[in-house]
């Protein structure tokens, strides 16, 4: 017989984005125990050995030691997204990293039943609901 996971119980989370939320709960949902935000990941350094640029990515999944990375807004994130994903498995080959861009998390949406939130999540209201966010110095 297979065993039955356990709910996952965790602290009330700020997320910076709506697809994120959605995100969380859809792993809750399968039981995926995830945490959100937790490393920063270094990328580029000054002569003194400053960090002049990190990437934090938006999830951990721990049972699959992988890293997800939601980006969901406009296609500049999404292209400066993808080449701090590159960075980071450049400097730290071991760490797996998944980056889901606007149309896979549409997919995600579509599999869940969920089209009727796109325009929330991924559509112009995401974009106003982000943009509306004060500046809070997320290495992302």
């Amino acid at each position: 017989m297979g065993r039955m996971k356990r709910a996952i119980v965790h602290q009330p989370v700020a997320f910076a984005h709506p697809s994120e939320a959605e995100f969380a709960q859809i792993l809750d949902f399968y039981r995926i125990a995830w945490q959100y935000e937790p490393r920063t990941f270094s990328l580029v350094w000054d002569e003194e050995g400053k960090v002049l640029e990190a990437f934090t990515p938006d999830f951990y999944l721990p049972e699959y030691d992988l890293y997800v990375e939601l980006t969901t807004l406009q296609q500049g994130l999404t292209t400066r997204k993808h080449r701090k994903v590159r960075q980071l498995q450049k400097l730290y080959p071991h760490i797996r990293i998944k980056l889901v861009d606007r149309g896979g998390f549409d997919e995600i949406l579509m599999k869940h039943g969920l089209e009727s939130r796109r325009e929330e999540l991924i559509g112009q209201s995401a974009v106003a609901h982000s943009s509306a966010r004060p500046a809070d110095g997320r290495a992302k």
